[in-house]
């Protein structure tokens, strides 16, 4: 049997519900796992060392994580970033698919490359979310993040604006891509934009995961607005996860119903 795990602060059974839905569906001999790792570098270490074939990374460490590998692949390293690791005979090579799913998700809704952007956060995802829009062609994009050496050094690397604080501004797509709204967290139950940010927007974008159904969600849901939610995020990335570690590439339908097993719990 194959074994792939998950590394968050705070896991879910997101990714193990899809991805061994996924297995069963394919007669794979596979199973997948969630941890919540104390450290860091010994968690690593169990991955090569165990023959674990796949590591799914979350916040808070997808960056740290960084030091820990052998190689990084171009989809992590231009944004030094990672959210996958594949383990081949001890060789731990390094993956971004956050930035796949953000870049798809722009397209498939076919956000305007006009709109302006406010990204609230400035951590690993921020980055490949930042990186996402300045590939699809966005220009007005600017960064909210209180840590003024991160948000400005993510802004300035793609030449968009940082401010430390909304301070009453508003864009036509916010999108927050910090911890949150996220289940768990000490501010689960909290709003990521004010009221009046999300009802001033043309569309609302949430790549918090869990729940489903953010409060950011519901209350741009609640004014009528567009929304891309993080759930979607995690199916896309966690898709071309499992396709890095298995070179298996499940067909639509596959994936439809790995996705519908996911959100039924």
């Amino acid at each position: 049997m194959t074994l792939c795990i998950s590394l968050s602060a705070r896991p879910s059974n997101n990714g193990t519900r899809f991805h061994n839905h996924l297995y069963e569906q394919l007669n794979l001999n596979w199973i997948y796992k969630a941890f919540a790792p104390t450290n860091l570098e010994q968690a690593i270490a169990g991955v090569r060392g165990l023959g674990i074939r796949g590591c799914a990374i979350s916040m808070p460490y997808k960056e740290d994580v960084i030091a820990l590998v052998d190689e990084m692949d171009p989809s992590a390293k231009a944004i030094d970033s990672v959210n996958t690791i594949v383990n081949t005979d001890g060789h731990l090579k390094a993956y971004n698919t956050d930035y796949t799913a953000i870049e798809q998700l722009l397209a498939s809704y076919q956000v305007p490359t006009s709109y302006s952007v406010l990204v609230q956060g400035a951590g690993g995802m921020a980055k490949a979310t930042v990186a996402a829009l300045r590939d699809a062609g966005f220009s007005d994009v600017t960064v909210l993040a209180r840590n003024e050496a991160t948000g400005r050094a993510l802004a300035d690397q793609y030449g968009f604006q940082w401010r430390k604080a909304l301070e009453g501004g508003t864009a036509d797509l916010i999108i927050n891509v910090t911890p949150i709204g996220m289940a768990g967290g000490a501010e689960a139950d909290s709003l990521s934009f004010p009221e009046a940010t999300i009802n001033t927007a043309q569309v609302v974008f949430d790549v918090v995961a869990l729940p489903a159904e953010t409060p950011l969600i519901r209350a741009a849901r609640a004014a009528g607005k567009p929304v891309i939610t993080g759930a979607e995020v995690a199916t896309i990335q966690a898709l071309e996860q499992f396709v890095l570690y298995t070179g298996v590439r499940p067909g639509p339908e596959q994936v439809r119903a790995a996705e519908e097993f996911m959100r039924a719990q």
